[in-house]
């Protein structure tokens, strides 16, 4: 019967986490917030300074990137923890870089303290587009964070079903709870 108990036990502990969204955030005094953002060739020659643009709000970590091309992406993932302030900071300069935001990443692709500007590491399936008019109420300066999460997560609910090749298939970049 002992052993009955502990496998029951041990079955317990090792369930499925479908919440990662209700884990608690860490502080980003204790775990800083690393932002990715891939700018225009055409400010190279200001890189230094665009680095510590992005790098102002404190408690960051940043990994700026050149793109090859003319006008990077117009995409932005930020994390589950990333407060509102650092966001829209990001956001901010991701219209100033890289021509806007027009499409963001859903969380569950990306690190909870980690947010990405001008991001072409995503494909279609995993991002939603979002309207001007939704990118200025994400950019509402009274936001909290937990409100501008919360907004964030609605505006990137991924479909079920995508178009491919002509017809309606399964997304094969779904995250279910139970990923």
């Amino acid at each position: 019967m002992k052993f009955f108990y502990f496998f029951a036990f041990l079955f317990l502990l090792s369930g499925t986490n479908i919440g990662h969204a209700k884990e608690h955030c860490l502080s980003i005094s204790q775990k800083p917030v690393k932002v990715e953002a891939w700018v225009s060739k055409k400010y190279e020659k200001n890189y230094r300074n665009i680095r510590r643009e992005f790098a102002e709000m404190g408690n960051t970590k940043v990994g700026l990137f050149i793109y090859p091309a003319e006008n990077p992406s117009r995409v932005v993932a930020i994390g589950r923890c990333v407060p509102v302030y650092m966001a829209q900071h990001f956001m901010k300069k991701a219209w100033k870089y890289s021509l806007g935001t027009t499409h963001l990443v859903h969380q569950g692709f990306v690190s909870s303290h980690w947010a990405g500007v001008g991001t072409s590491l995503f494909s279609e399936n995993s991002m939603n587009s979002i309207t001007s008019e939704q990118l200025n109420k994400l950019m509402d300066e009274n936001l909290d964070t937990e409100s501008f999460q919360e907004m964030y997560r609605a505006l990137t609910v991924q479909k079920e079903k995508v178009s491919a090749f002509g017809l309606m298939l399964d997304n094969p970049k779904l995250i279910t709870k139970n990923q």
